[in-house]
């Protein structure tokens, strides 16, 4: 296994002493089916003895070889728990002498039984994925991108006197605060201190943020010749509903007043230039792909499409279809937990999709279908255990 990334970290209580995390070995873990971290086929383990020098013997897959002097495992009990151990002595095939570093258990349980499916169930398909992330902590926007902001001032050039469409850049306290905020900045009539005051929560309110400069702001705009001033950012909507304010569209008169219906009209052309940005920063991969695990709230898929791994190691997260057997595709969001690779060069990505989907409806059908599924799951687990007990 390699190039393991884990992207939404699991929060844990603070870890137990070595030993804190031994006496809660002995009272919870004994004969308790745990794992090997971080491998995509499970390695089963089980503590199965606490010797006298306060080490613990580890059963295993007797063709089990570390290829380190330590393993973290993991289990559920009421909660995920993640135990960190350094391997002391191989003592046989499947036999390992450990000592116990630290125990940690998650702050939450988890909700959803999460089981495995095959191709013949359900498979993964139709792929939005963005061709590149604009990133809005490092104003990282794609040359693309910005290729179809000089497009759009071109056509739009003649909205006022001077016309800008640009990127956000840091270092203007009033770019920065747009930024930050989303809001429109709206001056009226430059030579009129309550021009700078805000309208509404939606507009930014000039005078207060620049405090003791705003009278020097207002002589300058005069000394200009400017009359009205409008300034309105372009907010991007991710696939995940995150509002990323990026870009601007700036307009100044020095003859007209710039009247409120124009600002809604600008606003209106905002949203139609976030269209063309998301319908060119999109690719829809029609693939199929199959899901490994699955609960109401994650799956894990498989991606062996080398165009999807393209876009898919770098992305936050994608929509997709899951399409069960002889069902309607349900749309959702998928948000990237984690991504691994496997020896074939196979990428594994497990996805958070509790509350993001794209539409309320469709989860509410994706629960619909699991329900049946997760009963079923269940009933084969009580059998397969009462089959172990005769």
């Amino acid at each position: 296994m390699k190039n393991i990334i884990h992207r939404k970290q699991r929060i844990f209580d603070d870890p137990l002493s070595s030993e804190d995390s031994l006496k809660f070995a002995k009272n919870n873990l004994v004969n308790t089916e745990l794992h090997l971290k971080n491998v995509l086929d499970k390695v089963n383990f089980k503590i199965i003895e606490f010797l006298d020098d306060n080490s613990i013997m580890l059963a295993t897959d007797s063709d089990f070889m570390p290829n380190s002097n330590k393993v973290i495992i993991y289990g559920l009990i009421d909660r995920y728990i993640e135990v960190e151990m350094d391997i002391e002595e191989i003592r046989g095939p499947g036999y390992l002498k450990c000592k116990i570093n630290n125990l940690k258990r998650a702050k939450t349980v988890r909700k959803e039984l999460r089981f495995k499916v095959n191709r013949e169930q359900v498979v993964a398909t139709n792929f939005k994925v963005s061709k590149h992330t604009i990133d809005i902590s490092g104003f990282n926007v794609p040359t693309s991108i910005k290729v179809i902001l000089d497009q759009f001032h071109s056509l739009n050039s003649n909205l006022a006197d001077i016309v800008k469409v640009d990127i956000l850049e840091p270092g203007d306290i009033i770019f920065e605060e747009l930024k930050k905020t989303g809001e429109t900045l709206f001056i009226e009539n430059v030579s009129n201190p309550e021009s700078y005051k805000a309208l509404t929560e939606d507009f930014l309110d000039i005078e207060k943020l620049l405090g003791d400069d705003i009278d020097n702001y207002r002589k300058k705009n005069i000394e200009r010749g400017y009359k009205s001033i409008l300034i309105s950012p372009v907010i991007y909507i991710t696939e995940n509903e995150r509002s990323i304010p990026f870009a601007y569209i700036q307009l100044i008169s020095k003859e007209e007043v710039i009247t409120l219906e124009k600002v809604l009209e600008i606003k209106d052309l905002t949203f139609k230039l976030v269209d063309r940005i998301r319908d060119a920063n999109t690719l829809l991969l029609s693939v199929h792909q199959d899901i490994v695990d699955i609960s109401k709230s994650g799956a894990k898929l498989k991606i062996t499409d080398e165009g999807l791994k393209k876009y898919l190691v770098h992305s936050k997260g994608f929509i997709f279809d899951i399409v069960f057997k002889l069902q309607a595709p349900i749309t959702i969001y998928g948000e990237i937990k984690s991504t691994f690779f496997d020896d074939d060069d196979n990428m594994f990505i497990g996805v958070d999709f509790e509350g993001n989907s794209s539409r309320e409806d469709e989860m509410k059908r994706y629960n619909s279908i699991l329900d049946p599924m997760i009963k079923d799951y269940k009933s084969k687990l009580v059998k397969e255990l009462k089959q172990k007990k005769v």
